[in-house]
């Protein structure tokens, strides 16, 4: 059940043996920490969002949330989530299973400080039934991240 895309983009990385089939859903950062037995925090959350009538993708802590007014200051706007009917037509990948890896060409991958407190995060793997376990640095090379941005609150260092 391993989402094809991924799994090449993340060959061609060099982490194609980071990724973990999951036997119940990890749609949900609650279902993915009982999962992989971590905490929710270490659940890398991928969320979309319209900026400038163009997505981008935002990559966080499982316990952060979104400080809009911290989003301003990094992308000049409000943020507006992508409508769940249109993620799978803009991001290409189903919600509970959006990832950062292998996201069409011009669309911006961020990754939010709230992920550098941990050793290792573990974002979707393109569907409700794959993670992949990485490093925050490592997340950063495999997704090739656009950089780092502070828009997370709700979150301790």
């Amino acid at each position: 059940m391993i989402n094809q895309k991924v799994f090449e983009w993340l060959k061609q990385k060099g982490f194609a043996d980071r990724i973990t089939e999951h036997a119940q859903t990890i749609d949900t950062v609650e279902h993915a920490a009982q999962q992989l037995g971590c905490s929710e925090a270490q659940i890398a959350k991928t969320l979309s969002f319209i900026v400038d009538q163009k997505p981008v993708i935002v990559v966080m802590a499982g316990d952060g949330r979104v400080n809009s007014s911290k989003f301003k200051a990094q992308f000049h706007v409000k943020p507006s989530m992508i409508a769940r009917e249109q993620v799978e037509p803009l991001i290409g990948f189903a919600p509970g299973g959006v990832c950062p890896f292998g996201v069409p060409k011009g669309i911006p991958v961020w990754l939010d400080v709230s992920m550098k407190r941990f050793d290792f995060v573990h974002p979707a793997g393109g569907n409700e039934f794959t993670s992949v376990k990485l490093t925050p640095q490592e997340l950063e090379q495999a997704s090739d991240a656009a950089g780092w941005c502070d828009v997370c609150k709700g979150w301790e260092e």
